[in-house]
């Protein structure tokens, strides 16, 4: 009996999912007007709605209901018939919608998911679109209490560089970016990056911040959708300007002769720095060497004498330095004749070679450094006696009766028979007769 009664509850079950599918869920017995009203416009255009589900989904598996699928079975009396499911959700004034496309004959059916995009209530209905664009009818749906299965917006700023970071250094900004709410439901929006000193488009996910120029920077990027969602992300990044190359020489052969070798050598005094990379150019006496990789330099080349050698060593960032040194190149032993005329002569102390000019050599030019100065002596002093007079200016014309020219001034003589003379401006001069001039007065 047990056995039978098991059965028994099986095909029952089996009765009741048959039941449920001939019918649309929440259908009643009795036929409402809203039911009437939708299988009459479907009616008139060769349909029937012979089942409809509505399924809540879990697809973060959390334990709460984040979708609702919603299954339409349908048949057409029509040869081939062509319609458009449209759901819309609205949540808190703001709607979305989804639409699947329905091209059959007979019977067919199709599924069509409504994603929750934010936590709380959810109101549902489905359109019916004929293929002109016209509403067929609309049914109604039930609330839901959903909580988001969608990503909301989510911007982050990711620095990968070192914690001191110069000019030049590997900087890297990972721009990570997520939305899946706006995209579901054609509600994307504008991303937009400010702070840096290039433009930067949407599409970099990376940026290279190896080549920005020295300086602080403060980075922000935000984001806001349609649906009134946004994110937004800051980043302070300090790039400090890279120091000069700093290097000193190491010299072997300075002061040596020219049959013995000499090398110098640029020897890098910055710990972690590479120089290898770096352009170094090498001069003598200012003019360039060929060639700008090489860290020695071999001046046994070099003939007898004193030589400016220099060094410019330039980094990536184009950032020089240049040192110098003064390199002195002792004549060899072994020398020809032609070679010793061509240098410069070389003091060997006491056993350099000189020569007697004669002591009436040393007199005679004695005698005529003597007059010399004598004739000086006393030119300087006949200069300092005509100096000492003073400039009495102009000798004054005189006129063929003896009297002084005043030069068309008018003239005038006091009591005591002093001419006078005066300018325009108001000023006077009076005649000397010792010394034949005007004095201003």
């Amino acid at each position: 009996m047990k056995v039978l009664s098991e059965r028994g509850r099986g095909i029952a079950l089996m009765l009741v999912f048959c039941l449920s599918m001939a019918a649309p869920v929440g259908f009643t017995g009795a036929a409402s007007a809203e039911e009437t009203a939708v299988d009459e416009a479907l009616e008139a255009e060769g349909l029937n709605l012979i089942a409809l589900r509505n399924d809540t989904l879990d697809l973060n598996q959390d334990g709460e209901p984040d979708a609702i699928r919603v299954v339409v079975i349908m048949n057409t009396t029509k040869e081939f018939t062509n319609i458009e499911l449209r759901l819309y959700g609205v949540h808190k004034d703001r709607e979305v919608h989804d639409s699947q496309t329905m091209s059959f004959s007979g019977q067919s059916n199709a599924s069509i998911v409504y994603d929750a995009w934010a936590k709380g209530e959810h109101a549902l209905r489905l359109e019916l679109v004929n293929q002109d664009g016209e509403i067929i009818t609309t049914i109604q749906l039930p609330t839901y209490v959903l909580q988001p299965a969608l990503k909301t917006p989510e911007i982050t700023l990711d620095l990968e560089a070192p914690s001191w970071i110069e000019t030049g250094d590997q900087c890297t900004i990972e721009r990570i970016f997520a939305d899946q709410t706006g995209p579901r439901y054609s509600a994307a929006g504008v991303r937009t990056f400010s702070g840096a000193p290039f433009t930067v488009l949407d599409n970099q996910t990376s940026l290279n911040c190896s080549d920005w120029p020295a300086g602080e920077y403060t980075l922000k990027e935000a984001y806001r959708n349609d649906l009134g969602q946004t994110a937004e992300s800051w980043l302070n990044l300090t790039i400090n300007n890279r120091p000069a190359p700093a290097f000193s020489f190491d010299v072997k052969g300075n002061g040596n002769s020219t049959d013995e070798a000499c090398l110098i050598t640029m020897i890098p005094n910055m710990a972690g720095v590479d120089f290898s990379s770096f352009d170094k150019i090498w001069s003598v006496q200012g003019q360039q060497l060929p060639g700008t990789e090489s860290n020695t330099y071999d001046c046994s080349v070099l003939p007898a004498g004193v030589h400016l050698v220099s060094l410019e060593v330039i980094n990536n960032e184009q950032i020089r330095t240049i040192h110098g040194l003064n390199l002195v190149r002792q004549p060899g032993e072994n020398l020809t004749q032609e070679e010793s005329e061509a240098l410069p002569s070389q003091s060997f102390g006491d056993d350099t070679d000189t020569e007697s000019v004669g002591w009436y050599s040393i007199g005679a030019l004695g005698l005529i450094v003597a007059f010399i100065v004598f004739f000086m002596l006393v030119r300087v002093k006949d200069e300092e006696e005509y100096q000492g007079l003073r400039s009495l200016g102009p000798t004054p014309t005189i006129l063929p009766d003896g009297s002084p020219d005043p030069e068309g001034l008018p003239t005038t003589t006091d009591d005591g028979g002093t001419l006078w003379r005066q300018h325009p401006d108001g000023s006077m001069d009076w005649w000397d007769p010792e010394l034949r001039i005007w004095h201003s007065w």
